[in-house]
Parts: C-alpha cells; sequence; structure tokens
C-alpha cells in the first residue's frame, strides 16, 4: 500500500519538497526443513517408576527416529516435567499419581519424511505430536532479497510520482527507514501425496517480506 507525505523542508536558505514512499518486497519459496515437537507422557503412582517408564518410551521414540536416518545432532530434548496428578471427586482432590512429561523437538531435512517421522513416533510410544513448523534455513538471504525488491517498488513509485508532477529530474532518496517485520509465514498449502499411507502433511511455501519507508527530495 502506497503512503505519501508531502512536506516541506529547508537545508540553509535552500528550499526543496519531499515525498515519502512506501515500497514492498515479498518473496516466495519452499521451506528447506520441518521441525516437530514430540512428546512422551507416563503415569504412575510411584515417580520413580513414572521415570523409568518414560525413559525407556522415549528411548524406543528416539531409536525409531535414528532408524530413519535423522541425525542424532537434529533431536534435541525441548523439556521435561514431573507434575503430581489428581481426581476430583465430590469437589475433593484425590492424589492419583505423578505424570512425567518428556519432549523433544526434531529437524526433519526431508519435508517429505514428516508423515512417516509422526507416523513412527506415535508407533513406537509418543503421545502427542505438537508445534510442525515449517522453515528456511538461509533466512536472512531471502529477507535481503526482499529488502531489494522493497527498494526497487518504492522508487518505481517514486518515478511515477515524478511523472505525474512533470518533474524535470527523479527524486533524489534522501532517507531509508526499514519497517518492523512479522517474519516469514507459510503463504499457501500444497498436499503431500498420500501414496505412502502415512499421515498427509501439507508442506505449503514460505512467504518473505520486507517493507521499506523512502524519503525522496525533489
Amino acid at each position: 500500500m502506497e503512503k505519501l507525505d508531502y512536506s516541506n523542508a529547508h537545508h540553509g536558505s535552500h528550499r526543496f519538497r519531499t515525498i515519502t514512499v512506501t515500497g514492498n518486497g515479498k518473496l516466495e519459496t519452499k521451506p528447506d526443513y520441518a521441525e516437530l515437537q514430540i512428546e512422551v507422557r507416563t503415569e504412575s503412582r510411584d515417580v520413580s517408576e513414572a521415570q523409568r517408564q518414560n525413559a525407556a518410551k522415549m528411548n524406543q521414540v528416539i531409536q525409531s527416529l535414528l532408524a530413519l536416518n535423522i541425525d542424532r545432532n537434529d533431536i534435541q530434548t525441548s523439556f521435561y516435567n514431573v507434575t503430581p496428578a489428581y481426581d476430583y471427586v465430590e469437589g475433593k482432590r484425590i492424589f492419583r499419581g505423578y505424570e512425567v512429561t518428556n519432549a523433544i523437538t526434531v529437524k526433519i531435512r526431508n519435508i517429505t519424511e514428516v508423515g512417516v517421522v509422526i507416523d513412527t513416533a506415535i508407533k513406537n510410544g509418543a503421545n502427542a505430536i505438537s508445534q510442525l513448523t515449517f522453515k528456511l534455513e538461509n533466512e536472512e538471504n531471502y529477507y535481503k532479497g526482499a529488502l531489494q525488491l522493497a527498494l526497487q517498488n518504492a522508487n518505481e513509485k517514486a518515478q511515477a510520482l515524478a511523472v505525474s508532477l512533470r518533474l524535470s529530474h527523479l527524486p533524489l532518496a534522501i532517507e531509508i527507514v526499514e519497517e518492523s517485520v512479522s517474519g516469514p509465514i507459510l503463504y499457501k498449502t500444497v498436499a503431500m501425496s498420500a501414496e505412502t499411507g502415512s499421515t498427509p502433511i501439507e508442506q505449503g511455501t514460505i512467504m518473505i517480506e520486507a517493507t521499506l519507508r523512502v524519503k525522496y527530495q525533489y
């Protein structure tokens, strides 16, 4: 969206006018990798038993992921919690036991295997899959490209205004301000092949957007 700000400024005894234009740049690309969180929850009246069961199940999950050729360095612990669990009967709190929750974050470099990873984890003892995100390895490079497009867009707007105002020369950029950005977002989805029989995952593409506010003197 274009935002114009017509104003007058002084530089010594010289008087000049300025135009402020908003330039937008967008790049769309496919994600490089996916990240998801896998949780294993166990419960027992004995805290040591709950921890033992949890460790055994999580180890089984991790071994199944390693068997899918996921690098050990791409599997990291997200959190580990031990909390008492209660039932509520007729308004009274009754101790049920201890719940142990262990979560790992897995980086999946081959995005087509996301569904297989989810199914494998569940089959080997995982209770929940959460926080599935698609990301870019070199996000900063894409953002720099979007910035260049944003400046190009601003220049085109300034040139169009120069024609409309019948200026004898092109406006000169004297100030460039980078607007705040929300970061890359999943833009549109493309369903993965269901022929594998695994959990269907929508891979999608990622949109990187940059916005510049450019002030021109003319």
